[in-house]
């Protein structure tokens, strides 16, 4: 049996999925969760074969109003606070995922 799997991923980063679930979408442009619409608009593959995962978590206990947290595992002291209609570039330049 294998104990390891090898990933592609150079960042990992968690998304609350009950802020996400809690909003019902609303982020790229369409009404995507915010870990979708990240995922579609860096053109992540899915699993271990991306160049980063960006992975719903269940609940993180902040809970703010009208946003996602977002935590980065390269930075796991500093979380983030998205909120729909923020700009993906941005989210994903100070995520460390693509130029922002």
């Amino acid at each position: 049996m294998k104990r390891e799997v090898r990933a592609r991923w150079s960042k990992a980063v968690l998304v609350c999925a009950k802020c996400s679930k809690k909003l019902d979408g609303g982020f790229g442009g369409s009404d995507k969760p915010l870990a979708k619409a990240l995922r579609k608009h860096l053109k992540l593959k899915n699993g271990p074969k991306g160049a980063a995962g960006v992975v719903e978590v269940k609940c993180l206990d902040v809970c703010p109003k009208g946003a996602v947290v977002v935590v980065d595992g390269a930075r796991p002291g500093e979380w983030l606070l998205v909120r729909p209609g923020d700009d993906l570039d941005a989210v994903a330049g100070r995520l460390g995922l693509g130029e922002g």
